[in-house]
């Protein structure tokens, strides 16, 4: 009997800096990629992973040497994306006006995800914000 195993959760630390919120999309795309169906996570996963980056490289609390952990994995048929960091204050969504150049990541957030929330990581310093992303219908090709 032929079975086909998930990749396991995936995880990795980052430099806290806007700068390396593209490479947290690679490590996600390239995660994505090995699964059978991980194609229909990957528009939304790495708009929502780009978000909850920059909002963890945002001046905070966090001492500048803390590094920025991402975490994939999916549980069930939804993939959970995870970005810790060691900022103390938690995030929440709120409106922008037109004319203001930030202040619509968790707006995305709240709006793309199945559910998203913010817990305390263990240890006791700091914070991560989780989201929970539910595949995209598969497309299917209509034929005159």
């Amino acid at each position: 009997m032929l079975t086909t195993r998930r990749p396991r959760t995936f995880a990795a630390r980052l430099d806290p800096r806007a700068a390396s919120t593209p490479l947290a999309r690679h490590l996600l795309r390239a995660y994505l990629a090995a699964l059978p169906s991980g194609d229909r996570y990957a528009d939304v996963a790495e708009l929502l992973l780009g978000e909850l980056f920059a909002n963890a490289v945002q001046p905070s609390d966090a001492p500048p040497d803390r590094l920025i952990e991402v975490r994939f994995a999916v549980i069930g048929d939804r993939l959970r994306l995870e970005v810790h960091d060691a900022g103390a204050g938690r995030p929440s969504v709120h409106s922008a006006t037109p004319d203001d150049e930030h202040g619509r990541g968790l707006l995305l957030v709240n709006e793309l995800a199945e559910r998203w929330g913010c817990c305390p990581r263990s240890g006791g310093v700091g914070k991560f914000v989780w989201a929970l992303i539910a595949p995209s219908p598969a497309l299917s090709l209509v034929t005159a």
